[in-house]
């Protein structure tokens, strides 16, 4: 019993019958293309996250639990960080990116700021966050913002301005408001 040969340019069945296989359409091949760019892209971000969860150095995430405020009320979330070229990557392909709102050199007293985010599960949230910084601006005392619609209040009378940073975190809500 003979085999057929097997060539990468013949068209023949395996079995050695005539039957021609279909050319792929243009369009098929970039579907395809997209399907595996969007398959990687996935791989990329997760290795991405796994990488900032060992960098973080916490290998149950509690070391990165924050409180942040959501329109006045308390909850917890984690805050890790992207290493940079996955925040790059993310800010220039992801439409749908949360903003936490944050004031580094706190409040009056040496009090924290707590950060101010935009949403939570069920109320357009997405668990990717570019960071904003808050400034007060001369002759306004720092003081803690509890939502979005009071940092955009804020920013249209002029008391703070915004700086997007472009510093990206994974900032899943775990909780309603941090154990003391």
């Amino acid at each position: 019993m003979r085999f057929p040969s097997l060539s990468l340019n013949s068209r023949r069945g395996f079995f050695g019958d005539n039957r021609v296989r279909p050319k792929r359409s243009t369009k098929q091949v970039k579907i395809m293309k997209k399907q595996l760019f969007k398959f990687v892209g996935a791989g990329a971000l997760a290795l991405a996250f796994l990488t900032a969860n060992v960098q973080a150095g916490s290998g149950n995430g509690t070391a990165s639990a924050i409180p942040a405020y959501y329109d006045h009320n308390l909850f917890t979330i984690h805050f890790v960080e992207f290493p940079p070229a996955a925040e790059k990557s993310l800010l220039q392909h992801n439409g749908s990116l949360n903003f936490i709102y944050q004031s580094d050199p706190g409040l009056p007293g040496g009090q924290p700021f707590i950060s101010v985010i935009d949403a939570i599960p069920g109320d357009g949230f997405n668990p990717i966050w570019e960071e904003v910084q808050i400034t007060f601006t001369a002759g306004h005392t720092p003081r803690q913002l509890f939502s979005d619609n009071e940092v955009a209040a804020a920013v249209a009378s002029g008391e703070i301005t915004l700086v997007f940073t472009g510093e990206v975190y994974w900032c899943p809500v775990v909780g309603p408001k941090p154990s003391s």
